[in-house]
Parts: C-alpha cells; sequence; structure tokens
C-alpha cells in the first residue's frame, strides 16, 4: 500500500504488464469464460476478506461506507464482471491482439464521463494524445477484412464490449475509491463481480470440474497475476492518480498482449501491428509527459 502511494503511476504500469498476460492465459485453457472469472475471483477474494474480517478498524471502516458509496462499488462490480465475461469469450474467439486492441477503447468511455459527468478539466494535448493511441491500437488490429468475417465477428464484437465495461468501471469507481480504502474497495468490487460470476455459473450449468490439471493451472496464475497482480492495483492506484490515466496507460495493453501471445501461442505478428505497438507507446508516453506537466502548472 506504501508503494502504491508513492509510486502510483509505476505501479499502474506493472499493473498493465500483468494484466497482459491474461488475453493469452484465457485463450489457453478449456474453461469456459464463466467458470474463468468465478474460480479467478474465488482464488483471489480471500486475500482482501480474511484481513478486513480480522481488523477492527477494517470491519469498522467497512460497516461505515455510505449507501451512496456502497451503490457505486456494486455498479462497479457489476461493470467488471461484464468486462471479464465478455473479455474472456472474446479472446477465445477471436486472436488475441484484436480482442486486446477493442478492449483498449475504454479511455473513451472514461474520457467521456470526466468531461461532462464530473465536469473536469482535461487539456487537449491530453486527449490528442489519447486519440493518437486508440488510433495506434486500430493499426494493431489492421484493415484484413477477413478479421471480421465468421467466428471472428462475434469474438470483435465481444472485445469492443469488454472496453465499454471497462470504461464504465474505471469511471464509476473514480469516485467511490477516493473515500473508500483501497483494499475495501478492491474487496465489495470483487465480492459483487463474484455474486455476479456465482449467480452466472447456477443459471448456465457450467461445470467446475472435468478439466485437466493445466487448465485449472492458467486460471491459478490469472488469479495472482491478473485478477490481485492488475486489477487490485488498478482500483489501489485510482485512490492516487485519476481513473482517466488509469485508463490511457491500461491502453498500452495491445502492445504487451501481442508479445505474450507471441509468446505462449506462437501468433506472431504482422508488420502493421509493430507499427501500431511503437504508436501507441510514444503516444502514452507523451500523454504521460503531457500530464505531469498539468499537474505542476
Amino acid at each position: 500500500m506504501k508503494f502504491i502511494a508513492k509510486h502510483a503511476k509505476l505501479a499502474v504500469v506493472i499493473a498493465v504488464l500483468c494484466g497482459a498476460t491474461s488475453g493469452s492465459l484465457s485463450a489457453m485453457t478449456a474453461i469456459p469464460s464463466m467458470g474463468i472469472g468465478f474460480l479467478r475471483l474465488t482464488i483471489a477474494l480471500p486475500f482482501f476478506l480474511i484481513p478486513a474480517l480480522r481488523s477492527e478498524e477494517k470491519r469498522n471502516q467497512l460497516a461505515a461506507v455510505s449507501r451512496h458509496d456502497l451503490f457505486l462499488c456494486a455498479a462497479s462490480g457489476v461493470f467488471l464482471f461484464g468486462h471479464f465475461f465478455s473479455w474472456f469469450s472474446a479472446v477465445k474467439l477471436t486472436n488475441v491482439a484484436s480482442a486486446a486492441v477493442l478492449a483498449s477503447l475504454h479511455p473513451l468511455v472514461v474520457l467521456l464521463v470526466t468531461v461532462f459527468i464530473m465536469k473536469r478539466k482535461v487539456s487537449w494535448k491530453s486527449v490528442l494524445a489519447i486519440i493518437v493511441a486508440l488510433c495506434g491500437g486500430a493499426v494493431i488490429m489492421g484493415f484484413d477484412l477477413n478479421t471480421l468475417a465468421g467466428g471472428h465477428l462475434t469474438g470483435n464484437i465481444l472485445g469492443f464490449l469488454a472496453g465499454m465495461f471497462m470504461g464504465l468501471y474505471f469511471a464509476v469507481g473514480d469516485s467511490a475509491r477516493k473515500r473508500v480504502d483501497g483494499d475495501l474497495y478492491v474487496l465489495l468490487v470483487f465480492s459483487v463481480c463474484w455474486i455476479c460470476f456465482a449467480g452466472g455459473m447456477i443459471f448456465s450449468g457450467t461445470p467446475l470440474t472435468g478439466y485437466t490439471f493445466q487448465d485449472y493451472l492458467y486460471v491459478v496464475l490469472m488469479a495472482f497475476i491478473c485478477q490481485i497482480g492488475s486489477h487490485a492495483v488498478f482500483n489501489m492506484c485510482i485512490g492516487h492518480v485519476s481513473s482517466l490515466y488509469v485508463s490511457t496507460i491500461e491502453s498500452g495493453d495491445p502492445v504487451f498482449s501481442i508479445l505474450v501471445a507471441v509468446v505462449c501461442l506462437r501468433q506472431i505478428p504482422a508488420f502493421y501491428e509493430i507499427a501500431g505497438c511503437v504508436i501507441v507507446v510514444g503516444a502514452l508516453l507523451y500523454y504521460n509527459y503531457q500530464e505531469s506537466r498539468d499537474l505542476t502548472q
């Protein structure tokens, strides 16, 4: 917690690196999307639930959370469920690069909420950097219309929905996170998300058994690397940097997702994907530089 408070921007970058493994790990396991989310949260949730229950101070803080903030946390948890389910499904139906790029559109949602609902000022240079980063993501996706054919169309639509849900998840959580401690906020959001997945497991009849040891191993890795190392860290960082910053830096995920896919899935990137990575990284570095200047002025 102290490291995150002192080095929040670095923590966001580390969280992005951890989260970039999610697409490849999800694609490699035979466990259905609903099962991935349920198992991943079941493993990760106790790391936040047990410390909160054992500490009287944390129990008192939890009891003191207002109904308004509880509602925002619950809404954030529902949007996180929507993001996870869409994302896990997308990477099974289209290539990781395309899914990651479409999912990385969430800064647009956060930007719109920040400017028009929260009424916060965002410099035109920062907006330009976000747009350029998203254009770089579009370049990564490429212009091959074949990716929009057959099963890829469904996967791409789900990738797009994953981005929209993530944008809402970041935007809604921004307000509540400033009043709720990071570990308790993560606990509340993850708990609601877990309840959604538990209901989904029952409704869909998704089995929890019958998979290989390797399938379960991939989910365990996702729980620690992606759930705790990525999403929990994102939520804790929002208390120290803006949700727009977290969302924008996270939009660089396609760059790292492609690199992970090369190693894990042997999905070799095309020239336009490499060019798109360069554009995204350059735009994000400029955004980080511009935001630092805005804060000092």
